[in-house]
């Protein structure tokens, strides 16, 4: 038996089945032919298995549509690889910035330690100088006061202070040659021209 069936190129498998089931009234197990324009390879529903034939014409239908699938599938896979190439970049770009966020927080840390560190130091040094400064300051001013006496004592020196009041000076002076002291106390009165 051979059966011609008209099957559109964009028809699904179901609709092709139907189509087929129509046709299906052979009795099971015989071969029936079918020419169609569709490539497909099924089995009726009661059983009996279909052979499609397929013309010259309609393999270049096919070629064609096999094509324009593939052309379809490539684009489909070329869209997601750029997508997950754009989600990877992004990915990447979010970590750089975390790793530099965390290299900075990191660095800021260490400087600021390094800084305590320092300004404690300098602060002890400061303390450390500052004891021997005074340390020497009073072996000079116990110097001083040995090498004063001595050359008070020696020598001798005059001392004194005025105050000057209205109209008179006063005078205070302490003269010391050696071991001797002497003290004078004297009142000037100043002439003034009325």
């Amino acid at each position: 038996m051979h059966f011609v069936v008209r099957v559109f190129l964009l028809q699904t498998v179901n609709q092709v089945r139907a189509e087929l089931g129509k046709v299906a009234m052979a009795e099971a197990g015989h071969l029936v032919d079918i020419e169609v324009q569709l490539l497909l390879t099924t089995e009726l529903p009661n059983g009996p298995k279909v052979r499609i034939m397929i013309n010259e014409e309609h393999k270049a239908v096919i070629a064609i549509q096999a094509w324009w699938r593939g052309t379809l599938v490539r684009r489909t896979l070329l869209h997601a690889a750029l997508k997950a190439w754009i989600i990877q970049c992004w990915w990447k770009q979010k970590l750089v910035q975390l790793m530099e966020s965390r290299r900075r927080v990191a660095l800021d840390t260490f400087a600021r330690q390094e800084w305590a560190v320092v300004k404690l130091q300098s602060w002890v040094r400061m303390w450390c100088v500052r004891l021997r400064y005074l340390r020497l300051l009073h072996a000079v001013r116990i110097i001083q006061v040995y090498w004063r006496w001595h050359s008070c004592h020696t020598r001798g020196f005059i001392q004194g202070h005025y105050n000057l009041k209205e109209n008179q000076l006063n005078l205070q002076l302490e003269i010391s040659l050696g071991s001797q002291a002497c003290r004078v106390q004297q009142c000037i009165p100043l002439p003034i021209k009325e």
